[in-house]
């Protein structure tokens, strides 16, 4: 059945170019979700964009000698070149200084204020001592007054899953500069998060197959609801649409409520885009659309908590009631799928501390399917993995050219050496008809793994396939059966069926060189869709680029489909290169292994 599935992948900040930490948490397992769901038939709408607002970019704008507009412009394109170097599907990748944006933030926020769920109060904010500006509470660090971790953050703790606020820490200091912030009384508006407890715990209690990780801090945040700010002083943001509020150059948005909205403008921007402005609707209205939200673990109850609860707040759905704003009632999040961290040595990617492998880097070098499977095969799905230069070299080298890229090669190889085209299959063996049975049995295998977003066994599952056929070829030897051509065409009609068989399985994970293996298996047009990058305009705004696709061209789909007998066949080109070993003692001259 037809589904219509909304696919919204964090979005990440535009104050600097991506590293491996940011797309092995949103970037890739997204994409391979979306483009299964795409190859099943359904309706997927994927959607995020450049986080352009709040202090990240303004501490970087200082840094770089630049205008805060000057630095997203310069970061929101370099974003989208790196996301769309490594093939990551969006049907939009817009960005949070858009007009669509700003307006969709401020008709979110006035459902929230005309329901009754914002509240004025005055608190204590951070304030840098050396700028005067405000520290946003993620910038802030000390220990956690309740576990006693230290390295908690000023909105709440990764170790215990507590939310906080930056006066309590113990200890506190700017990430910035390493300085003590100094507390000074301001007003903000809040989001009355206790309004929603009811409503919050109950709906958390139904998402039974969610993450262990995703359920635990959220029902650590849940049993602890405090409001939560929602403006911030700071003259880079959204204006705040209320009498007094408006026209003071000092109080915007905070950067996560409007971020979190992005999920939404950016689906209306799309509908705009493609010429049907209610479009969106289809995957936000109806109450038969599912919804999965893909970040890295940091982001967590941003999306199980926070997210919801504006959500139910516009909807009027909280404990004070109310009707639903413009947007009508909105979705809550069928899943939140969360990743843990990517490390280097078991210390998290971090820019700032010099641990950082940029995207571009490795995709210049390598290419992008070589990371996509590294990320796959061993990325942060449930724990905290390690990135390493020899893990990537040994993948590489003996999964991708060895298992994959040899069982192509030597299976259109043969074929063409001996045919010239895809040989007709004689009487069927055992063996022949076992392997064929494995590959259409994977699809249902991997095919529920992928559903549910386990995405190490989904492609554990579609490799050991081609073992499988790696192991048949061996068995079998076609090379050996010139007297009997019969027999020796029936065994590469096998091959050939698995290698179109197992490159339909690994398309998601895969798809630049499964475009490749569609071709040399003699397909014409376009398998695996890829993004473009598109330049747009806004009325009244500047130029900028955008991610977007005509994927529905693609003619991948998640079955088995029989090749057809007679189809010429030409000398296949080595599919995935085999590495130097002693790059994984080395590491690349860019990215060198500091021993």
């Amino acid at each position: 059945m037809c589904a219509h599935v909304l696919t919204s992948v964090a979005w990440p900040y535009a104050n600097g170019p991506r590293h491996l930490g940011h797309v092995s948490g949103f970037g890739v397992p997204s994409d391979v979700f979306a483009r299964f769901m795409r190859m099943r038939g359904n309706q997927v709408l994927m959607v995020s964009g450049s986080d352009e607002h709040g202090t990240p970019v303004t501490v970087q704008a200082d840094k770089e000698g630049l205008t805060t507009r000057e630095l997203v412009d310069k970061y929101h394109r370099q974003l989208v070149e790196d996301l769309h170097g490594l093939g990551l599907s969006y049907d939009l990748y817009t960005r949070t200084t858009t007009q669509n944006h700003h307006r969709v933030v401020q008709q979110m926020f006035q459902a929230l204020w005309d329901n009754g769920y914002v509240v004025s109060r005055t608190q204590l904010g951070a304030i840098s001592p050396s700028t005067g500006r405000t520290l946003p509470d993620r910038y802030i660090e000390g220990t956690c007054p309740i576990c006693g971790y230290d390295g908690a953050r000023g909105d709440q703790c990764d170790n215990c899953g507590n939310q906080l606020d930056p006066v309590d820490l113990i200890n506190p200091r700017s990430r910035i500069n390493g300085e003590v912030p100094e507390f000074r009384e301001t007003e903000h508006l809040f989001l009355d998060l206790p309004a929603f407890a009811d409503s919050l715990t109950g709906w958390l209690k139904q998402r039974t197959d969610w993450r262990p990780n995703v359920l635990k801090f959220s029902q650590n945040f849940i049993d602890d609801l405090k409001p939560r700010a929602i403006t911030r002083d700071i003259d880079w943001g959204i204006p705040v649409p209320l009498d007094g509020w408006v026209d003071q150059p000092m109080k915007k948005f905070y950067v996560w409520f409007d971020a979190v909205i992005g999920y939404l403008s950016a689906s209306i921007e799309w509908a705009r885009r493609i010429g049907d402005p209610d479009a969106w609707k289809q995957w936000w209205n109806d109450p038969e659309a599912v919804s999965y939200y893909f970040m890295g673990k940091d982001n967590i109850v941003f999306h199980t908590v926070i997210w919801p609860g504006i959500l139910l707040g516009q909807n009027g759905e909280g404990d004070k009631g109310g009707t639903p704003g413009v947007f009508g009632e909105l979705n809550l999040p069928t899943e939140v799928v969360s990743s843990e961290f990517l490390t280097m040595s078991g210390a998290k990617f971090s820019t700032s501390r010099s641990r950082v492998i940029y995207v571009k880097d490795v995709l210049a070098e390598f290419g992008p399917d070589a990371l996509r499977y590294f990320i796959a095969v061993a990325g942060p799905e449930n724990n905290d993995a390690d990135f390493t230069w020899d893990e990537f070299v040994r993948r590489n080298n003996f999964e991708l050219a060895n298992e994959w890229g040899n069982l192509v090669n030597r299976s259109i190889s043969m074929a063409h050496k001996n045919n010239g085209e895809i040989p007709a299959a004689g009487e069927l063996t055992e063996a022949d008809q076992k392997l064929l049975d494995a590959a259409r049995t994977a699809f249902d295998t991997v095919g529920d793994l992928l559903a549910h977003n386990r995405i190490k066994n989904a492609i554990g599952e579609a490799m050991r396939v081609v073992t499988l056929a790696n192991r048949y070829l061996s068995d079998q030897e076609p090379w050996k059966l010139k007297d009997d051509p019969a027999r020796r065409d029936t065994v590469l009609h096998c091959a050939l069926q698995l290698v179109a068989d197992c490159n339909t399985l690994l398309t998601p994970f895969l798809p630049h060189s499964a475009q490749k293996v569609f071709e040399a298996l003699g397909g014409e047009g376009v398998w695996a869709a890829q993004p473009e990058i598109r330049e747009v305009s806004e009325e009244g705004g500047p130029d900028y680029p955008v991610l977007m696709g005509d994927y529905a061209a693609a003619q991948a789909s998640w079955e088995s489909r029989p090749i057809k007998v007679g189809t010429p066949l030409q000398k296949p080109s080595p599919l995935f290169a085999k590495l130097d070993e002693k790059l994984g003692e080395t590491g690349p001259s860019w990215a060198p292994i500091n021993e």
